[in-house]
């Protein structure tokens, strides 16, 4: 909390008022171990990169025949671990759910006290361990073999009693963590997480699986929005400012005030044939003394922005910041069902 918030003059003092049980050699040797935090960082850092850049000579065909087993079952995909490893099969199983690949977390502890009942006929079962010997793990294998099931080890000891076990082997083999003491689980987890992910990533390539596919699973995010939300779906929630070419200019004015879209379609026996937006009511302000005569011809834009109503939100946001404008007519065909402003785009989190 010191080291984010206060510069180390002012640390000085806290320290030294706030803290008198700490004497002045402790105080110094604090002060003197900030100036070594950002080199921690770093060699943390560098320690874990190198980790996942090893990991590259650590694909194997091993890998390619755990992909093919995965795309041809007809079971689930199950990931378990204990301890780190455990919070790190739980994001992999988010990550291929959200991906195209169904996936259930089974915690290893849980699983020696009934949870092993997840696993059914045809289910994968994918087991990470940086060890490949913890308790957990002799117990629930031996059960998951004698069942059937394909077993794939992730593991950082390929002489381990769950890289023997496994029909196939993810190498997660590191050569220290990033703890000092080489005891936190670190570097071994970002690993497996890296793992993980390349996994997901190649079984997502395999099946072709879309960024419209990507949509389905995340509806309520802001990529789900852009790939789904159309124009039908935001012009709906507004009203339909619209006018007649004849009308006069206080109807328009009234129409945009009372629509507050900050634009009117000039329709003409239902046919769209202008559009008036605030800075055309400026301009005739401008290039006119008198308007008492105009109607809402004169002013208009007979070339209007229009979209479909079946196309994407998405898109019409595009359409509006390289065209420099705020609103966009929507059409059902030719039919005039409504407008959609840039303000209902950062609504949704789409523009």
């Amino acid at each position: 909390m010191y080291v984010c918030f206060f510069p180390k003059a002012k640390l000085r003092k806290l320290l030294v008022s706030k803290q008198k049980k700490f004497n002045l050699h402790q105080i110094q040797r604090f002060l003197q171990n900030l100036d070594d935090v950002v080199m921690w960082a770093v060699e943390a850092i560098g320690l874990q990169a190198n980790a996942v850049s090893a990991l590259q000579r650590k694909v194997k065909p091993d890998f390619k025949e755990i992909v093919f087993k995965i795309l041809q079952s007809n079971g689930r995909l199950i990931i378990t671990g204990i301890g780190k490893s455990a919070a790190i099969a739980n994001k992999i199983v988010a990550t291929l759910n959200s991906t195209g690949t169904p996936s259930i977390f089974m915690h290893a502890a849980d699983a020696v006290h009934g949870d092993l009942g997840i696993v059914q006929e045809n289910d994968i079962v994918i087991c990470i361990s940086k060890s490949g010997n913890t308790p957990e793990i002799k117990a629930i294998v031996p059960i998951i073999k004698k069942n059937g099931n394909l077993l794939i080890g992730m593991v950082g000891n390929l002489e381990s009693y769950l890289a023997m076990q496994s029909d196939y082997i993810l190498d997660t083999t590191i050569e220290k963590e990033a703890c000092p003491n080489n005891l936190a689980p670190t570097t071994s987890t970002t690993a497996q997480l890296v793992m993980g992910d390349a996994l997901a990533i190649c079984l997502l390539k395999a099946r072709g699986f879309t960024s419209r596919d990507f949509a389905k699973y995340h509806p309520g995010g802001s990529l789900g929005k852009k790939l789904y939300t159309t124009l039908a779906d935001l012009s709906k929630q507004n009203s339909q400012p619209q006018t007649s070419p004849n009308a006069s200019i206080k109807d328009v004015i009234v129409e945009l005030s009372t629509k507050r879209l900050g634009a009117v379609a000039v329709l003409n026996n239902h046919v769209l044939v202008g559009i008036i937006t605030d800075g055309d009511i400026r301009r005739m302000l401008e290039n006119h003394t008198s308007i008492e005569q105009l109607t809402a011809k004169d002013i208009m834009n007979p070339n209007p922005t229009t979209m479909q109503a079946n196309e994407l939100a998405a898109d019409a946001s595009l359409l509006m910041a390289e065209k420099k404008i705020s609103q966009v007519i929507i059409l059902d065909n030719k039919e005039y069902v409504g407008m959609v402003h840039i303000h209902d785009l950062n609504r949704e989190g789409i523009f």
